[in-house]
């Protein structure tokens, strides 16, 4: 069972709908205000849902470890500039939730996927958080790294958003996944606004159970894969980011996609 709900600031109910396996809310004829929340319930906890809950949001294949899931409005520019400025505009909206087919759940894909993480963690994986964050400026969170966007060759603002380290020398990114999985290959897109930007020559990759992989990186664009042998996790660190020896002091990741599938036993 899936119940959508709108929340108001006060925390009544403005429209909700329930139904077995999908659902929805639609309005043609309503502004949003920030501190609005919408709300997901399910029926019993540990269990796959696909959301969408803006149009400017593309869906996400989330797992819930609770019963109750709540992702908030908010309409505050400097907030916002991480995401399509399209995103809770305007009186028309349509957001929805529907239970994914077996075979989605157990392909091959990258479990890192999730447009609709945000900075804390709400229960909902995967989700993405680092030790620093540059300025605290929400174009450079963690999660912007898992957002699905791939667009590299400048920095700041929507579409161009990253994680960015500040600088610091010890800066490491986690995804926790909220369950074991099996995985066997990471890609890292590597933001490029060159000659603004640096980038990282050997980064260590850590699992759930301490053991790490170094991979090398370069300064290419394009999505740079590296594989190894199946390892079953619960979360994956990126940490130990050593710099290339150039003039810029800023390095940033574009985006960190974690390939594999649901773990059969620990």
């Amino acid at each position: 069972m899936l119940t959508l709900k709108l929340l108001a600031v006060d925390r009544t109910v403005v429209a909700e709908r329930t139904h077995q396996t999908e659902t929805y809310l639609a309005f043609k004829s309503r502004e949003y205000t920030t501190g609005e929340t919408i709300q997901l319930e399910i029926s019993e906890p540990n269990r796959f849902v696909w959301v969408q809950l803006d149009e400017a949001l593309a869906p996400s294949l989330i797992y819930l470890t609770g019963t109750t899931w709540e992702y908030p409005v908010n309409l505050e520019p400097e907030f916002k500039r991480a995401w399509s400025p399209k995103i809770f505009c305007g009186e028309r909206h349509y957001l929805r939730a529907w239970l994914p087919q077996e075979d989605e759940i157990l392909a091959y894909r990258n479990l890192a996927l999730n447009p609709h993480d945000h900075k804390e963690d709400s229960a909902a994986y995967p989700h993405a958080y680092a030790n620093v964050e540059t300025r605290n400026d929400s174009t450079f969170f963690a999660r912007n790294a898992i957002d699905g966007m791939i667009a590299n060759e400048s920095h700041g603002s929507f579409p161009y958003q990253s994680w960015g380290i500040n600088q610091q020398q010890d800066a490491q990114l986690t995804i926790d996944f909220g369950r074991w999985v099996t995985v066997d290959k990471i890609s890292l897109v590597l933001r490029g606004d060159y000659p603004h930007d640096s980038f990282w020559t050997s980064v260590t990759l850590e699992f759930s159970d301490g053991e790490t992989l170094v991979f090398n990186p370069t300064n290419q664009l394009d999505r740079q894969f590296f594989c190894f042998s199946k390892k079953n996790t619960t979360s994956v660190t990126l940490k130990e980011l050593i710099k290339h020896e150039d003039d810029s002091p800023f390095p940033a990741l574009t985006e960190f996609e974690v390939y594999g599938v649901e773990a059969d036993e620990k």
